[in-house]
C-alpha cells in the first residue's frame, strides 16, 4: 500500500510538474514550426509569473492574475516579434536579452514596489483552487493522481491536442508550417511571412504567460526571483526532441517532470547528496539532446 501511494504522488506531482513545461513546450513549438528560435520561452514566462502575483494582488482575484499575466505574455511576444521580423535583430542575441531583461527587471521590480529582496509572498492572496469534481476527486488513488489539481493542469492537456488541431486542420497553422518549411515560396503564393512569424510569437507569448501563472499562483501563491529555473530551455530541448510533433514533446515534458518529481522525493528518503538529484532533470535535457544529434546523424547515414 505504501509503494502504491509513492507511485500516486510521484505521478500526481508529475502532472503538476510538468504543467509549465507543456504549455512552454506549445509555445516554442509554434515558433519552430514557423521557422523560429525562441530563446525568449524562459524570459516571456517569468514575465507571466510576476504579473499573476503582482497584479492579481492588486485586483484581488488570481484568475484576473492569471488573464493579465496570459495578455503580458502575449505582448512580451509581440515586443519579440518586433525585434526579430522588423528591426531585423539577431534572433538567438534577441532571446537572450529578453530572458535577461526579465531577471533583471522582475528582481528591480520586487524592491522598488514591495521593497523585498528574494522573494515576495503577499499576505491574504490565494492561489487558484483545485478543482473538486464531486464523485472523481473521492476515488482511491484515481482522486487523487487525476481529480485533485489546479485549473491550469487541466489547461495544458486540452492545449496539447489544441495546438496540434491548429497547426494540421486550419488555415493560419498550415500557412505557419508553411512559412517555417520555405518562406520564399509562402510568399511567392501570397502568405504573409511577417503575419505568420507574428501570429507564431504571439500565440506562444500567451502560453508562456499562463506558463508562468501555473508557478506562481497555480499552486503556491508567491513569486520567487528566478521561479521559472530553467523550464524555458527545458521545453525548447523537448520541442527540438519531438522535432515539432504536439503530442511526443508533451511525453518529454512528462518525462522532465518525472524526474522533477523523483528528486524532490528522493532528496527526503536517501542519503545521496540532493545534488546529485538536483541535476537529474537537466541531465536529462543532455541525454535527450544527444539522442537528437544521434538521431540525425543516423538518418543521414
Amino acid at each position: 500500500m505504501e509503494f502504491l501511494d509513492l507511485i500516486v504522488n510521484v505521478s500526481a506531482s508529475t502532472l503538476r510538474l510538468a504543467t509549465p513545461l507543456i504549455l512552454v513546450a506549445m509555445a516554442g513549438l509554434l515558433s519552430y514550426q514557423v521557422g523560429l528560435i525562441n530563446i525568449a520561452l524562459e524570459g516571456l514566462m517569468l514575465i507571466g509569473a510576476f504579473v499573476a502575483v503582482v497584479l492579481g494582488v492588486a485586483a484581488g482575484s488570481a484568475w484576473t492574475g492569471v488573464l493579465l499575466a496570459a495578455i503580458a505574455g502575449a505582448i512580451g511576444g509581440a515586443f519579440f516579434a518586433l525585434f526579430v521580423t522588423d528591426l531585423r535583430a539577431d534572433l538567438i542575441v534577441a532571446g537572450l536579452a529578453m530572458n535577461f531583461l526579465a531577471l533583471g527587471g522582475t528582481a528591480y521590480l520586487l524592491q522598488i514596489l514591495f521593497n523585498v529582496q528574494g522573494s515576495y509572498t503577499p499576505a491574504d492572496f490565494a492561489s487558484l483552487p483545485v478543482l473538486d469534481i464531486p464523485g472523481l476527486s473521492d476515488m482511491p488513488f484515481l482522486g487523487k493522481l487525476l481529480f485533485r489539481h489546479s485549473p491550469l493542469v487541466y489547461v495544458s492537456w486540452i492545449i496539447i491536442p489544441l495546438t496540434a488541431i491548429f497547426l494540421y486542420r486550419t488555415v493560419p497553422g498550415i500557412h505557419i508550417r508553411a512559412v517555417g518549411e520555405d518562406p520564399e515560396a509562402a510568399r511567392t503564393v501570397g502568405i504573409s511571412v511577417r503575419g505568420m512569424q507574428y501570429l507564431a510569437l504571439v500565440l506562444g507569448g500567451l502560453l508562456c504567460g499562463l506558463a508562468g501563472a501555473h508557478l506562481s499562483v497555480g499552486d503556491l501563491a508567491l513569486f520567487r526571483e528566478n521561479m521559472t529555473d530553467g523550464r524555458g530551455f527545458i521545453a525548447l530541448a523537448a520541442v527540438y526532441f519531438a522535432a515539432g510533433r504536439p503530442r511526443l514533446a508533451a511525453l518529454a515534458c512528462l518525462l522532465f517532470g518525472f524526474f522533477e518529481a523523483l528528486q524532490f522525493r528522493l532528496q527526503t528518503t536517501s542519503n545521496i547528496p540532493t545534488q546529485f538529484f538536483q541535476m537529474m532533470p537537466y541531465l536529462m535535457v543532455v541525454i535527450m539532446l544527444v539522442a537528437i544529434s544521434v538521431r540525425k546523424e543516423w538518418q543521414k547515414g
